[in-house]
């Protein structure tokens, strides 16, 4: 049985109320992406492709936390199989092509928007409209620094 941190049909679950915090989560994920797009600039030792894979895992492990709490075997282990996925594409950008960082990002965006969709993992909630922001926004980002030759590795 999963756990669920309040019952279906609570007035959090209303699809109104929930549809009333995407403009919130949107608006935060364009800063949060913001943010996360400058962190190369906190970690100035370490190549932006090491720093933005190191983010795109970061991300993909938060989905293995909401599968754990979620408590299904079968949403644990899809999570953990796809942020692995995640994990090789980051390993590969930083030895490898700073587009492969654009399709983790964009894919992780997407994944995200599935999940919005489809409700996989229990009690996300606001989370998903959120990250596939700040996913897209830094995809974005990374595509403007490869077109101005920006050095990544």
């Amino acid at each position: 049985m999963a756990y669920h941190l309040r019952p279906p049909g609570s007035p959090s679950d209303d699809p109104v109320r929930l549809g009333a915090r995407a403009p919130r989560a949107h608006a935060v994920g364009i800063v949060v992406g913001l943010l996360q797009a400058a962190t190369p600039l906190a970690f100035w030792w370490l190549d932006s492709a090491t720093v933005y894979a190191l983010g795109l895992v970061a991300i993909a492990f938060i989905y293995v936390g909401f599968a754990i709490a979620d408590g299904r075997p079968k949403v644990i282990a899809v999570e953990s199989t796809v942020t692995f996925a995640f994990v090789v594409v980051a390993a590969a950008a930083v030895t490898e092509s700073p587009w492969l960082l654009v399709a983790g990002m964009a894919g992780h965006g997407l994944k995200d928007l599935w999940q919005h969709r489809s409700h996989f993992v229990a009690n996300t909630r606001w989370w998903p409209p959120f990250c596939m922001v700040v996913d897209w926004v830094v995809a974005a980002i990374i595509v403007g620094e490869i077109a101005a030759g920006m050095h990544f590795g």
